[in-house]
């Protein structure tokens, strides 16, 4: 197909997949051209991963045809793909921890001079992609200990290595913050003038109203809706995924309590990656902690949740000292933490929704010291409809959209009633309107007197969640905003202070 006299690089005509009696995708069309990004957009569980995966080889249709520069294309594997010149960033993290990061850029793939691995210059490479992507940190340590932010820039630096002709990115910004965003988009740009087509996936949609040239919306495995351009009112990209129309995104902010429940005083950890911080949380306020990637951010909740160390300084909970020295002393003071990472750090993946319910609340669903199966039952099907999470008890969590993995996350913590909820990144790659649902979860935690604070890199989710916003960089607390007075400009001020 030939469009404007160009013809495109890729297309795809008719492509169904089945998995099983169920068919996921029903005769999806689309085309890409070289030089251009094309966004493509749904909920979860639209169908836009399987379109992904299909292209790059992870998984075969059930039918239909692929054309790629002018010829038959159906890679049988991922490395078919990448041969061919097509290369994708997945969603979910694929690097091997326990290699360097110059081993996990090139894996597969490694530089070679008579016969040997040229570590030399697998390292000058990896080097260089991680300068473009403004990531000072040797290729040759391990992956092993670095943050969500570092390793998705690994995967986007390793993408860029590729040399490819069709780049697939699906949700390359979730981990990061607005300035190793910009760095991302600069490099696209780069890439698109090279004649490199983009298929570019995400839930933020305010980033696709700057870096898309073109739009495609998916809905329950049907492609419903293409737009020529990305300039479209945030609301009616919304509003096509999800086939109905939004209320207001973020809801009204409950007014908070006059009583100080969470009290953080100087607090540092041992290896410097925060210092000094101080800051309330009253009950019932949303505290907003914003920052660039390596801020602190993460590290700082993970330590009010006894995660991690503290070497000094002290955690009070109305006005008693309750500064944690393990999780066990946190949960146990009332404090809870929904991490970054809900596949790697908040869920069992291959267990089911009741079993993992009963990982955090053994007190609930056991008598003298006995798990009773019974008790699970009614303990997880009671939260299932307390918290709105879609799916039954005994179903794999692994099997659940990230929206509805999420729910589970949150809703393990908040059936032991908690007094302060931590939540780090709590919308990562998820669709719009999952996130309105746990906005509103996040607004009735508020509402019932709950202290809650939100780490996000979203700097749009930030300000429309918070009654104040604590601003981090390079470990120090820079400053503290109140709802009034804050805007992105104000906190990136403070960020990049």
């Amino acid at each position: 197909m030939t469009t404007g006299g160009k013809t495109p690089i890729l297309s795809l005509e008719n492509i169904r997949k089945s998995f099983g009696q169920v068919e996921v995708l029903h005769g999806v069309d689309m085309e890409v051209y070289a030089g251009e990004v094309v966004a493509l957009l749904g909920e979860n569980g639209a169908g836009k991963s399987t379109v992904s995966n299909i292209i790059s080889g992870t998984i075969l249709p059930s039918s239909g045809k692929m054309t790629w520069l002018d010829a038959p294309y159906a890679p049988a594997n991922p490395r078919e793909a990448i041969d061919a010149g097509v290369g994708m960033i997945h969603q979910e993290l694929l690097l091997l921890p326990h290699l360097s990061i110059a081993e996990n850029i090139f894996v597969g793939r490694y530089p070679m001079k008579s016969g040997r691995v040229d570590r030399r210059e697998m390292e000058r490479r990896a080097h260089a992609g991680l300068e473009r992507l403004g990531l000072d940190i040797s290729p040759r340590r391990t992956v092993h200990g670095l943050s969500t932010a570092n390793q998705q820039l690994i995967e986007i630096a390793k993408a860029l290595t590729l040399n490819a002709k069709l780049l697939i990115l699906d949700e390359p910004t979730a981990a990061l913050g607005g300035e190793e965003t910009k760095l991302l988009f600069d490099q696209i740009e780069r890439l698109k003038s090279e004649g490199v087509g983009i298929i570019y996936i995400s839930h933020r949609l305010e980033e696709i109203k700057q870096i898309a040239d073109r739009i495609i919306v998916m809905r329950d495995g049907d492609k419903v809706r293409e737009f020529d351009t990305a300039s479209l009112p945030v609301r009616t990209i919304a509003e096509t995924m999800v086939g109905r129309a939004l209320e207001q995104i973020f809801p009204s902010l409950p007014t908070p309590e006059s009583e100080i429940a969470l009290k953080v005083d100087g607090l540092s950890s041992p290896n410097g990656r925060f210092n000094d911080v101080s800051f309330e949380v009253r009950k019932g306020e949303i505290l907003g902690i914003a920052g660039l990637v390596g801020a602190g951010r993460t590290e700082l909740v993970r330590a009010i949740a006894g995660v991690d160390p503290i070497q000094s300084g002290t955690v009070k909970f109305q006005g008693k000292d309750i500064t944690p020295k393990s999780t066990r002393d946190a949960i146990k003071n009332g404090i809870v933490l929904v991490p970054e990472d809900r596949k790697l750090q908040g869920l069992v993946l291959g267990h089911s929704i009741r079993e993992n319910f009963a990982y955090s609340n053994f007190e609930a669903v056991s008598i003298s010291g006995w798990i009773i199966n019974s008790r699970i039952r009614k303990f997880a099907d009671d939260v299932i409809k307390k918290f709105g999470v879609k799916g039954t008890g005994e179903q794999k969590v692994d099997e659940l959209s990230g929206g509805n993995q999420q729910k589970v996350v949150l809703a393990k913590w908040l059936a032991r009633s908690p007094k302060i909820v931590l939540l780090d990144e709590p919308t990562r790659g998820i669709d719009v309107g999952a996130r309105s649902s746990i906005y509103e979860l996040i607004n009735r935690l508020a509402g019932e007197g709950i202290a809650v604070v939100v780490v996000s890199s979203d700097l749009e989710e930030v300000l429309g969640v918070s009654h104040r916003i604590l601003v981090m960089a390079a470990g120090q607390q820079t400053g503290i905003l109140d709802r009034s007075e804050a805007s992105d400009v104000s906190i990136m001020e403070l960020a990049m202070a």
